[in-house]
């Protein structure tokens, strides 16, 4: 695994073994950033269910202002932490070791705001996660969710005022991208 482009251009990522996690592949990861343009630069980032923090780093190399990696694994923290320390791209990092919801609940709690959320939930878990994220304070008037899924996993359109502005998919993994609508 490595980072696609920008500053930290091929530079490898440590994954965190022997946990049910699914890495984003890179040309699924390349096609994100693809759509997402010059969207990234300077933007305040939220990577949800982050594994290795791949997202975020491949947000953070692209030019994010700051990123807030949230995963309920510590192990998966703890390789987020080791990644960002490698690149140097602690500084411009928040990691947290939380339940989504609960990761949700604390960032609305410190008047958090983000102008991009990358997320990969669970299998079968996406529909249920974007409710949430659609009910939250967190999000920027102008912002962009991007839900990584698999391909039988079914989203709506719409959640709460998010509405799915585009749907791609690479070989069994879906990219639905929401906006405030």
């Amino acid at each position: 695994m490595r980072v696609i482009s920008g500053i930290a251009r091929n530079r490898r990522l440590k994954f965190p073994h022997g946990l049910n996690i699914r890495p984003t592949l890179d040309n699924v990861k390349e096609a994100l950033f693809s759509i997402l343009g010059e969207y990234t630069a300077g933007k305040e980032t939220l990577d949800l269910f982050t594994g290795s923090g791949a997202l975020g780093i491949e947000a953070l190399s692209r030019g994010a202002k700051k990123v807030t990696f949230v995963d309920n694994d510590f192990r998966c923290t703890h390789t987020v932490k080791e990644n960002l320390e490698s690149l140097n791209f602690i500084n411009k990092a928040i990691v947290l070791t939380l339940d989504a919801r609960e990761a949700i609940k604390y960032l609305e709690s410190k008047n958090k705001k983000f102008d991009l959320v990358l997320a990969d939930p669970p299998y079968q878990t996406a529909n249920i996660f974007l409710k949430i994220l659609a009910e939250s304070d967190i999000l920027k008037n102008c912002f962009v969710a991007v839900i990584e899924h698999y391909k039988k996993d079914i989203l709506a359109g719409e959640y709460a005022g998010l509405t799915r502005s585009k749907l791609a998919r690479y070989g069994d993994t879906m990219l639905s991208f929401y906006k405030r609508t």
